[in-house]
């Protein structure tokens, strides 16, 4: 056999390197179409995470509008008939029609009638809210906030600018929500616990 002949050996290496070619490219198709779906799945994931949040976020600031709303009223909202319009579509925005419907029959000639005969006033500040469940139609969020009430000062009884303001009264509420027509509403709210004598 002379020097320039392949061996058997070499022989049976070249058919190899074509096949380990072909395996190689194989396996980096493979290896891409893994990454591909890799990266889909993680922004399926994300897109749902995103999506989430953002209803949870929606449903914490529909009930931070409620508790601000239904608690911020005053002598100044009055109209020539001792009524609270004002007040009345304020908080009508953010509850479903059940609700207001019952807000109007009982919650709001209360109101009505501390303020025009009393001169009183409520503002409210929201300390916090935590979701405490969430479904597709369907929420519950706990909120705690303070409502300071005021009163006309007796000793300035025309000077609407000077009130006498007490003590704030802290209020745990949870609060009810349900999705309308895409839009998180107010369904209805009790109180879990309360310090002060506030509502």
């Amino acid at each position: 056999m002379s020097a320039t002949e392949p061996t058997p050996d070499r022989q049976d290496r070249r058919p190899h390197g074509t096949a380990r070619l072909v395996v190689l490219g194989v396996l980096v198709l493979a290896l891409l179409a893994s990454a591909g779906c890799l990266v889909w799945l993680l922004a399926e994931r994300r897109g749902a995470a995103d999506s989430a949040q953002s209803e949870r976020e929606a449903v914490l600031r529909q009930t931070e509008q409620f508790v601000l709303r239904l608690n911020t009223y005053g002598p100044d909202q009055l109209d020539d008939q001792g009524r609270l319009p004002d007040y009345l579509q304020q908080v009508s925005e953010v509850i479903t029609p059940k609700f207001a419907a019952d807000f109007e029959k009982s919650g709001l000639p209360i109101a009505e009638k501390t303020v025009a005969q009393a001169g009183y006033g409520r503002t409210a500040e929201v300390y916090g809210t935590g979701v405490e469940s969430i479904g597709e139609d369907d929420a519950s969020v706990v909120v705690a906030a303070g409502i300071t009430g005021s009163y006309p000062d007796p000793q300035h009884p025309d000077d609407d600018a000077k009130r006498v303001e007490a003590d704030p009264d802290v209020l745990r509420w949870e609060v009810d929500l349900v999705r309308s027509d895409g839009e998180w509403l107010v369904d209805d709210y009790s109180t879990v616990s309360a310090e002060g004598s506030g509502q």
